[in-house]
């Protein structure tokens, strides 16, 4: 483990993880010796992305975002071939629609990052900045929904999520990151599983014909 990554983020070119290193990089630590300061200097280098003045955030400069917009787009074009509608939800999310589901709560509690004041004065509820986006998009889905006549229901959003990681690393691991998440309702399991495979195969599709990137596509495991 490198100096940077027990400090809790990037750290800069001598591991200082108060203050990291901006600007010009001069120099590329070697990757057998160094793995995690080599893959951040080229990042860094490459002008893919950078710190940002929020400890734990990045800014992506033109060329990272440009890679991301092609990915985004040809992503979402074979989103769209299976049927999927793209939506926007809120993120701000009230805290009381995440305790309702105790598997989003063991997961993501630690993570959260609250809005509690607001205006002036404290809010009645606190809101959580969106580290995703099921329960809002159940919350507001169950009002259109009112039968089965109106299944199935495809969503797709492209947004950005926040989670309070404690260690950072450019584009791997943020506390806020661009992302893409799809939730959808059917009238039956089998339903709902068909379509679990047939997005499965889109990923692969553009991590393997787009990305050039091998994958093993299947249930995910347990660990």
């Amino acid at each position: 483990m490198s100096d940077d990554e027990k400090k809790g983020g990037d750290g800069g070119k001598d591991g200082d993880g108060d203050k990291p290193e901006t600007g010009f990089v001069k120099d590329i630590r070697k990757q057998s010796q160094d793995f995690p300061g080599w893959y951040t200097d080229v990042v860094r280098k490459a002008q893919l992305a950078d710190y940002s003045p929020v400890r734990g955030c990045m800014v992506i400069r033109p060329y990272g975002y440009g890679l991301w917009e092609f990915i985004r787009d040809a992503l979402d074009g074979l989103i769209k071939q299976t049927g999927h509608e793209n939506w926007y939800f809120p993120a701000l999310i009230p805290l009381s629609f995440l305790m309702k589901e105790a598997e989003h709560v063991e997961g993501f509690e630690p993570e959260f990052a609250m809005v509690t004041r607001g205006g002036g004065k404290d809010l009645e509820e606190p809101l959580v900045l969106r580290p995703t986006s099921e329960t809002m998009i159940a919350s507001v889905l169950r009002d259109y929904i009112q039968s089965y006549r109106d299944l199935p229901v495809l969503t797709n959003q492209w947004n950005n999520v926040f989670r309070w990681e404690l260690r950072t690393r450019l584009f791997l691991r943020t506390l806020e990151f661009l992302w893409q998440e799809g939730h959808t309702f059917h009238e039956t399991a089998a339903e709902a599983e068909e379509e679990v495979f047939r997005m499965l195969e889109q990923y692969r599709r553009i991590a393997e014909e787009w990305c050039a990137v091998p994958v093993l596509a299947g249930r995910k495991s347990e660990t």
